[in-house]
């Protein structure tokens, strides 16, 4: 690492504030820096090359050198760089992008919102929940139940929602009215003797339970990830989906998809609510909408959703709520020719072949002393790295996941440990050659680990 004054390293850490780092030990460790990105690799500015394991931060569908969504930007830039959908004006990005993802939606929808990131996207959704029911005159109906272990950003209301302590503690979170049920992790919270389908069972009986505590007419909307992706790549159990929308529908409760991550063929299907045949009245998408070229990001509704806040603006005289970079031309335009990609060149497909053998793959680790479980579908996985028998003691949350990070990057992986919980969400354009070489670098870790340990 080069400390010296005037070095990269140096000014970064003079200079940047880091997102979810721990800034004490990067003022002694320093950054690593990328300098370039070539389809599923990414280079250091050592020249140091590595696969990047998790597409960014779950989201570059199409690599990281896309020449047609560079083109895409360019060529919006010059014709109109900058406009926005306030008092009646559009643009035809905006209006186009909208009309094609009501056209693919999994569900019949009737209108799109555009922001700019998905914290913002659902921290927009909780004030349209909240102001639906005043609009139906419920104003008692405004709760939100979500998940222990689910996420959905970091703004307050989002991070309220989102279900992990380091996203509350210190930040007086989770707001009032936010309610976290069971998170349906088998795995870790199933019993002894217990089932996927009991398992199942039992957490739709905790969200009837729930409901019932605190009063059906209190409860406004349940949100959730199809497959919960940054706390720990938590596939749901057979039956749960089913079981939990028969629970929504019993008490008119609305059900938000945070399709974030799964969104745009994460799962192997185009939106994981088609993975697990989900019905949603809202839907959160960001991240592989523009392949993360350009911070974007919308929410769609049902027209049983929508027919309410616009009857209630219509009332007030405006929607008092809205963006400057909402429905940006020029993200607008890069996701237009990133789905365009997607499709043309069957991505959805490629992430249900090429995850089929991740998957399998990573299946062949559980035997290995050091691996809990692997789980995951489509190009979205985990390993879940477990101490060495009988010395789990020694080690606190997480600690087992970065050492194996560490040894993931010292064989050219990038991955990310949510606690210790080693994820996998590859660019969709990965090819089998490109899994085999996650594989490995997997395989040679756990035995660098491994041996380190026993040292």
């Amino acid at each position: 690492m080069d400390l010296r004054p005037n070095s990269d390293e140096a000014r970064d850490i003079a200079y940047h504030f880091h997102s979810y780092t721990n800034p004490r030990l990067h003022e002694q460790n320093g950054p690593l820096i990328m300098d370039r990105g070539e389809g599923v690799h990414v280079f250091d500015t050592h020249g140091n090359k590595y696969i990047e394991g998790m597409s960014g931060l779950w989201s570059v569908a199409v690599g990281f050198n896309e020449q047609r969504l560079i083109d895409a930007a360019t060529r919006q830039m010059s014709k109109l760089p900058y406009y926005h959908n306030f008092a009646h004006r559009s643009h035809g990005p905006a209006i186009d992008l909208a009309e094609k993802l009501v056209s693919i939606a999994p569900v019949p929808m009737s209108k799109v919102f555009f922001t700019n990131s998905g914290s913002e996207a659902n921290d927009t959704i909780l004030k349209m929940v909240w102001y639906r029911s005043n609009a139906l005159g419920k104003p008692e109906k405004k709760k939100v139940i979500s998940r222990i272990r689910g996420y959905h950003g970091v703004t307050i209301a989002s991070a309220s929602m989102t279900g992990l302590p380091y996203n509350h503690k210190s930040f007086d979170l989770p707001l009032p009215g936010i309610l976290h049920t069971t998170c349906p992790h088998y795995w870790r919270e199933g019993r002894d003797g217990e089932s996927e389908e009991q398992f199942a069972t039992r957490c739709a009986e905790d969200l009837d339970a729930m409901i019932q505590a605190e009063g059906p007419d209190t409860i406004a909307a349940f949100i959730a990830e199809p497959v919960m992706g940054a706390g720990g790549v938590v596939v749901p159990p057979k039956t749960y989906w089913e079981k939990i929308q028969a629970v929504l529908g019993k008490y008119d409760i609305l059900l938000i998809a945070d399709e974030v991550i799964c969104g745009f063929g994460r799962t192997g299907k185009m939106f994981g609510c088609e993975t697990y045949n989900i019905k949603p009245d809202i839907m959160t998408m960001s991240k592989q909408i523009t392949s993360s070229y350009f911070p974007f990001s919308a929410f769609m509704m049902t027209e049983e959703v929508y027919a309410p806040i616009a009857d209630e603006a219509g009332r007030i005289g405006v929607l008092g709520h809205g963006y400057t970079g909402g429905a940006h031309p020029v993200g607008a335009a890069v996701a237009l020719e990133n789905l365009k990609i997607i499709e043309e060149r069957d991505l959805v497909a490629n992430a249900a072949e090429r995850g089929a053998e991740l998957q399998a793959g990573l299946a062949k680790f559980v035997d290995h002393p050091l691996v809990g479980e692997a789980r995951g579908v489509g190009l979205i996985a985990a390993l879940e790295i477990v101490a060495p028998e009988g010395r789990a003691e020694e080690f606190a949350p997480g600690k087992m996941g970065a050492g194996m990070g560490a040894h993931f990057l010292k064989n050219g992986l990038i991955s990310r440990n949510m606690t210790d919980a080693m994820a996998f969400c590859p660019p969709m354009i990965i090819k089998a050659p490109q899994i085999r070489e996650i594989l490995s670098a997997v395989e040679k870790s756990l035995e660098g680990f491994a041996a380190e340990l026993a040292a």
